[in-house]
């Protein structure tokens, strides 16, 4: 039979290596740039289908919002593209690059009359850095407010390509 500090000392080297992959995974992530996926939701279907088949749907306004996280360094968004359901785009949001300094956020729009996008709309947003920094936080706010009723949920973006390496 084991004796007992054996056993705990076996249980704990266990643990750490088990816990050592989640200790790495809270560091923070930096990068010198990242071109960024980001959902919209500019209308969201709902409720039973009508005599014509077609679900309700509620059109949603949405916000675009890039947050640069890094407390030292800043960061330059070089596009904001808004595609279609179908992949085109619809609009370049950025005449010119624009430069978000430490901690600084920036936002974009759309109404919620703007059905353009479709259910599928979606942003790219381009983003480089002088040096690795935190990675900003992009995502979009969903939102609808009507009276008494109300309903908001954010759309997280997703990396889909690292820039500058």
């Amino acid at each position: 039979m084991p004796r007992l500090p054996a056993l705990l000392a076996a249980l704990l080297t266990a643990t750490l290596a088990m816990a050592a992959p989640a200790m790495a995974a809270e560091t923070p992530a930096t990068s010198r740039g990242q071109s960024v996926y980001v959902p919209v939701y500019s209308h969201i279907w709902h409720g039973n289908l009508d005599s014509k088949g077609q679900p309700q749907t509620l059109q949603l306004s949405s916000m675009l919002s890039i947050r640069n996280t890094d407390p030292y360094d800043g960061l330059t968004v070089r596009s904001v593209r808004y595609y279609d359901t179908a992949g085109r785009l619809i609009r370049e949001y950025l005449p010119q690059p624009a430069r978000l300094g430490p901690m600084a956020s920036t936002d974009v729009f759309i109404e919620h009359k703007d059905d353009s996008g479709g259910a599928g709309a979606n942003f790219v947003v381009q983003w480089s850095a002088e040096r690795p920094i935190s990675q900003p936080i992009i995502e979009v706010v969903n939102a609808y407010f009507f009276g008494p009723h109300s309903l908001a949920f954010t759309s997280p973006g997703k990396v889909i390509a690292e820039e500058g390496k």
